[in-house]
């Protein structure tokens, strides 16, 4: 049951998610930031962050083939970026995507930890 719950939050990162320019009414961000991460048995795919002057932080994440836009939240560690129901948690060079389908074995939600490639 786990090995299907990691293949289908894993089959929430398929496509594309890089952007040159992030416009967000009174707010300035700036120069794009990517990172390209892999998670255990996924291709490879980018993430797009963007520092905002107001103390937010943004990260666009492909999201069942969609760029999806996270907003950062507050966090204990790492940097925390939620939307709906998915939840993309940085710490350092790995990160970990949450999403609403929770195992009904344990009733939680179960993360899928993924780690940023080298040099990509």
């Amino acid at each position: 049951m786990k090995t299907a719950l990691v293949l289908a939050a894993l089959s929430l990162l398929a496509g594309p998610a890089a952007a040159q320019s992030l416009a967000i009414p009174g707010v300035k961000t700036g120069k794009p930031i990517t990172g390209t991460y892999r998670c255990p048995t996924g291709k490879p795919f980018t993430v797009t962050y963007w520092n905002g002057d107001n103390g937010q932080s943004f990260a666009l994440v492909p999201i069942d083939g969609r760029p999806t836009l996270l907003v950062s939240l507050i966090s204990g560690s790492g940097v925390r970026y939620g939307a709906g129901s998915v939840i993309w948690w940085t710490k350092g060079r790995n990160a970990d995507l949450y999403n609403s389908r929770m195992d009904p074995d344990t009733g939680k939600v179960t993360p899928v930890s993924c780690s940023e490639v080298p040099g990509a």
